[in-house]
């Protein structure tokens, strides 16, 4: 009894088996004629695929630099700590950190009550002396008188021999005594003028103008300035600063003083001061077995956007083109061997050139010349860039090379043209000759919406016409 029923069950299972299985396989078939309807329109629409295309970048005037990067700190050109010169309370403070002064100005007084006492017992002893002077002046002119007596009477034989000599050495006494006291005189003149000196140094003024940096004494500390002068104040004139730039040693011998630098700071947004290297100090400092030399030069500070210890992020420039015709150095196939290499080709385009901006065929107008600085002659330039390259523009076309670029004309199709390259940097190169403002060059290629796979081959893979 029992079987017929499991009999009855399992037949009851195999219709309902096949049905399922007729439903998968038409599903799997939909698939795949949806699937190949697909890759049937997308290789054969071109709007569905998108080929590679040249990457175009237009010719334009622009400047190329190259430049040796640095770190540094800025710092007043001028800085001066005041200090006291005499030992006494601080009575007053007259200035504040960030004021501005000007020289001879007033900016702390010292308790002056033992210097004033000082100067009075002085000025009295001079007086003393002084009136002490008058009598021994009036002594002097007596024995002066006795022994001109004492020359007549002895000269008529009416004096004797005793009293002449007394009176030559009271004459004597007389003088030294009056030169005695002139010299108290000048020696008590002497020590009046520097215990007024003392007492004018009670009074603190500035040096010179500038700005109250930083106050390092408070109102009623008593300042010891016994063997040393205690710092009161520091005054900076902020209106010229100097940067001093940290410099590898390995980017040493590419510097030299009188190059063009700048440089920018982090709070300064875009905005870039420009100077001159004056200076690198011979002795460097050594960090950790790092080498680091100090480069210094300095920059006018009217507006006050520059303030000290501020961060400086510098750049040396080694070489530099303005304002001349630029393009991307990834445009440029450079010849093996420089400019020689090129055979006939080179000295056909340095004739056309005529050796000028602006002369010949292929040559850009001279509005687009430059200035071109700190540069060797007779360089060649790599594909890679980044080098020194070239001489001062002064109509010559030494130091530079030929190359070889891809350029779009006005159908659209694409010229190889042969250009002579001077200054290079590791993103753009000079052009000389061979381009003119707003032609299109190829600078690379946009890639397709397919990496890697071409479309035709990939037709004759999947056997659809129009394959190769």
């Amino acid at each position: 009894m029992n079987s017929d029923r499991a009999n009855k069950t399992e037949e009851s299972f195999v219709p309902m088996r096949r049905k399922k299985g007729k439903k998968g396989l038409l599903g799997l078939l939909f698939l795949i004629v949806i699937a190949a309807g697909g890759s049937y329109y997308w290789l054969n629409n071109d709007e569905a695929f998108v080929d590679s295309q040249p990457l175009l970048t237009a010719v334009q005037i622009g400047d190329i630099e190259n430049i040796i990067a640095a770190t540094g700190s800025l710092k007043p050109f001028e800085t001066v700590e005041v200090g006291a010169q005499v030992s006494g309370q601080l009575l007053k403070l007259y200035v504040d950190a960030g004021d501005k002064v000007e020289a001879g100005q007033l900016l702390a007084e010292i308790y002056a009550n033992q210097q004033e006492q000082r100067v009075a017992s002085s000025r009295a002893n001079l007086a003393g002396q002084e009136a002490q002077l008058e009598s021994r002046m009036s002594a002097l002119a007596l024995a002066q008188a006795n022994a001109d007596r004492q020359r007549r009477l002895m000269a008529a034989d009416a004096t004797s021999q005793l009293d002449f000599d007394n009176a030559m050495n009271q004459l004597a006494a007389a003088q030294a005594n009056l030169i005695q006291a002139q010299r108290q005189i000048d020696q008590s003149r002497a020590n009046l003028d520097i215990e007024e000196q003392e007492l004018a140094f009670t009074r603190i003024v500035a040096p010179i103008a500038g700005t109250v940096v930083s106050v390092n004494m408070t109102e009623g500390r008593t300042l010891n300035a016994t063997q040393q002068a205690p710092t009161i104040l520091t005054i900076a004139d902020l209106t010229k600063m100097s940067v001093e730039a940290e410099i590898s040693e390995a980017d040493i011998s590419n510097l030299s003083n009188g190059m063009d630098v700048y440089f920018t700071t982090l709070g300064g947004g875009n905005r870039r001061w420009s100077s001159n290297l004056r200076q690198i100090l011979p002795q460097p400092t050594v960090t950790n077995n790092v080498v680091l030399y100090t480069g210094l030069f300095d920059i006018e500070n009217n507006d006050g956007a520059l303030l000290p210890e501020m961060t400086a992020q510098i750049y040396f420039v080694t070489s530099a083109a303005r304002d001349v015709l630029t393009v991307p150095i990834g445009a440029l196939t450079f010849f093996e061997g420089g400019p020689a290499s090129a055979g006939s080709g080179f000295n056909e385009i340095m004739a056309n050139a005529g050796g000028r901006r602006g002369g010949g065929a292929g040559s850009f107008p001279s509005s687009a010349g430059g200035q071109r600085a700190g540069v060797p002659d007779g360089s060649n330039f790599p594909a890679g860039g980044g080098q020194q390259a070239g001489n001062q523009r002064d109509g010559s076309l030494n130091g530079s090379s030929l190359a070889s670029i891809q350029v779009q004309l006005n159908d659209g199709s694409l010229e190889s043209r042969e250009i002579i390259i001077g200054l290079t940097s590791r993103v753009s190169a000079e052009v000389i000759s061979g381009l003119r403002v707003g032609e299109s060059v190829v600078s690379g290629v946009v890639q397709g919406n397919v990496n890697g796979i071409d479309r035709d081959q990939l037709r004759s893979a999947m056997g659809l016409p129009g394959g190769r």
